[in-house]
């Protein structure tokens, strides 16, 4: 094997553990609730030990919330695919279409994580600690896209946190709809709303 295949080999095994130590985290914190289980006891059920756990994760809160960090970067990469010159907010809503279509309808696994986060305190800190984590990522390619002179980053930085509310806050209330209510209704309602002000 060549050297340039290792480090692609050893990246794919590392993703590989991180997803599985999620998985095990939202399997045994939706079937006995968050308080009651352990790093080891997610560390065993992805079949590692503990420390291999610490290597990934540094709670069993970002283990749980690590679909969501993983969702969040996709939707970054559909707003870096769209046309360079649409305007950030047109982009940032065209992206979050694009990524709804793609996503379809969300399955029971992942409404029981959501209704889970918004049960425990520390599950919603680590929320919007991932959240605040890719903003930043997030207002660096909204400034590419801006038309006027932005020299500290405050409007790049307020369109990126404002759209990530909007989706976090569309979500939540998307929970406590009706039944076949549509997620993407109420983010297109949200987004429409909050944009006022950036469009």
């Amino acid at each position: 094997m060549s050297t340039t295949a290792e480090p692609g080999l050893r990246e794919r095994k590392k993703a590989a553990t991180r997803q599985a130590l999620h998985e095990s985290a939202v399997r045994l914190a939706t079937a006995h609730g968050l308080d009651r289980i352990t790093v080891e006891a997610i560390a065993d059920e992805a079949g590692v030990s503990r420390r291999t756990f610490s290597n990934y994760f540094g709670s069993k809160e970002e283990a749980l919330m690590y679909g969501d960090f993983q969702r969040v970067r996709a939707l970054i990469e559909s707003v870096r695919a769209r046309p360079a010159g649409e305007a950030p907010w047109t982009a940032l809503t065209a992206a979050a279409a694009e990524f709804n279509r793609e996503l379809g309808d969300l399955d029971p696994e992942m409404v029981a994580r959501g209704r889970l986060v918004r049960s425990h305190p520390t599950l919603i800190a680590a929320q919007v600690q991932t959240f605040a984590g890719v903003e930043r990522e997030l207002a660096a390619e909204i400034a590419t896209r801006l038309d006027e002179a932005d020299p500290r980053g405050v409007r790049a930085r307020m369109t990126a946190a404002t759209f990530l509310v909007a989706l976090r806050v569309s979500l939540n209330m998307w929970l406590d709809a009706p039944a076949g209510t549509s997620l993407w209704e109420i983010a297109e309602e949200a987004l429409a709303n909050a944009g006022r002000g950036f469009a």
